[in-house]
């Protein structure tokens, strides 16, 4: 280490945001664009050079956290970008969406604060793109197999990737106009602009990948027929049914899926709609769930102008730091303020803040039209979820959004009955230790076999299915096959499908 002793006399600095005027009123980015690399270098050296580094096993993709640590506190750039891309093909986008669990581990965390992994992770990575070590790697040679990949999400990208650059013939089959799943079309512009993406999908392409867009597999392309014309199948659709909310007044309009929002308002982003036909523009906005789609939800809302936003978390609200039953490593529930917290909370500074915490919605109220005007709301007995007698009030409401995250994927669609997939107890579709579902030749990544999680743990899904790929077609274990999908379990905070 160029400083063994740096985590003594550096303290932890994070990456600048805009300014709330700046941010709150456009969809770019929060955070200023490579205000990341005065500082990294010098955040790097506070990694202690562990003797055994937790972080390396709470990150689900092994990342090798201390080596570009130690490559960038050298200045070697180039050698830290290729040390990252050995485990993970997507670190733009884990860098900018990943909660960082590895942080939670580094060790300075026992008492202390840890090195800002995530941080210098996405420094690495953007600067790869920048300084040209992101080109195209085409594969040497062909194997003459033939893959099919459903969902063009993390998992099914990263899948993809690897098979390609296997040597496979890999297309890419996605329901949307566009490739990119979630993060197109779930994660708002705010926290990943969609050029990056744009930019990925093009290196994946100029490597051989092929992508079908508009294709619904099992209905339009009929899925059994799918899996005959190729060697393998990589089934990647995530887990899009969203959780329900069955409460009186469910049926009024204006109570809506988060899902059926943040799209619509990233297609506006785009420039694929000229305005949101489900825009929070001057309504009272209430948003029902505690996870990250929540709070792309609250950011959303701020930037079409809502009149007021409110959000409701049945949770009680989390200690500031770990407690004694989430003990070091783990990656703990602790309070935390997402950007677009602190942007809504910043326009009602009379307020404490926008989020109500350990709150049931036990009704929803309306006006003559079937129109909803209000959340009915009753306090929640410490540490459980049914509601206090006589503690019920009321949220005006003209606009309710449901993020409460996703129950698995759709076990009725036609993909999954014409293939004939067996589901899980708890929803997901059936696969074993290397990935591969009842059916010969059909493996499962990502969501749809783990049940909702984390970007990171989506890629490293997608990796491994991709070496059980390979290893089916070839018998060859030339690829990396990070994680099984008994690995350790992070929490799966509800991510939007993505974060």
């Amino acid at each position: 280490m160029a400083d063994p002793m740096a985590f003594f006399s550096t303290p932890r600095q994070e990456r600048a945001r805009r300014t709330l005027p700046e941010r709150a009123h456009d969809s770019a980015e929060v955070y200023r664009p490579r205000a990341l690399l005065p500082i990294v270098g010098t955040q790097a050296t506070r990694c202690m050079d562990c003797g055994l580094p937790f972080c390396h096993r709470a990150c689900p993709l092994g990342n090798l956290i201390p080596e570009w640590n130690q490559l960038v506190a050298a200045d070697d750039w180039q050698a830290a970008a290729h040390r990252l891309a050995a485990t993970n093909n997507f670190p733009e986008f884990t860098g900018r969406l990943c909660p960082a669990p590895c942080e939670s581990a580094c060790v300075l965390a026992i008492d202390g604060e840890p090195v800002t992994i995530k941080n210098i992770e996405l420094a690495i990575a953007d600067r790869a793109w920048e300084d040209g070590c992101e080109g195209p790697r085409p594969p040497a040679h062909s194997t003459g197999r033939t893959v099919a990949v459903v969902g063009s999400g993390p998992a099914g990208l990263a899948a993809a990737q690897q098979l390609t650059r296997a040597g496979h013939a890999v297309t890419v089959y996605e329901s949307a106009d566009r490739p990119g799943g979630l993060l197109r079309y779930g994660i708002p512009d705010f926290r990943l602009e969609k050029h990056r993406l744009d930019r990925r999908i093009g290196q994946l392409r100029a490597e051989g990948t092929r992508f079908c867009t508009g294709v619904r597999v099992g209905e339009d392309l009929a899925a059994d027929l799918l899996r005959e014309s190729h060697d393998a199948l990589v089934i990647a659709t995530g887990a899009p049914v969203c959780r329900e909310l069955e409460v009186p007044g469910r049926e009024f309009t204006g109570i809506r899926q988060a899902m059926e929002y943040l799209p619509l308002a990233n297609r506006v982003a785009a420039g694929d709609l000229g305005g949101s036909p489900l825009s929070a523009r001057g309504c009272r906005v209430v948003v029902i769930g505690g996870g990250d789609t929540a709070a792309d939800c609250v950011g959303t809302a701020l930037r079409q102008h809502a009149l007021d936003i409110q959000q409701v978390d049945i949770n009680p609200r989390p200690p500031a730091a770990r407690s004694t039953a989430q003990p070091w490593p783990v990656h703990a529930k602790v309070y935390r303020e997402t950007t677009s917290h602190e942007e809504a909370n910043a326009l009602h500074p009379e307020d404490d803040g926008i989020r109500t915490f350990a709150a049931t919605t036990v009704a929803f109220e309306g006006d003559r039209s079937g129109h909803v005007t209000a959340v009915r709301l009753a306090r929640t007995a410490s540490g459980g979820r049914r509601p206090v007698p006589g503690s019920e009030s009321a949220l005006p409401a003209d606009l309710v959004l449901l993020a409460l995250g996703f129950r698995g994927p759709d076990r009725s669609s036609r993909l999954v009955r014409q293939l004939g997939l067996p589901a899980t107890a708890d929803g997901a579709l059936a696969r074993d230790h290397a990935f591969a579902s009842p059916v010969d030749g059909v493996f499962i990544a990502g969501d749809a076999g783990r049940g909702q999680s984390l970007i990171v743990w989506a890629i490293a899904e997608g990796r491994s299915a991709a070496a059980a790929v390979h290893r089916y077609l070839t018998g060859s274990d030339e690829l990396p096959a990070p994680i099984t999908p008994q690995d350790g379990a992070i929490a799966a905070e509800d991510h939007g499908g993505a974060g």
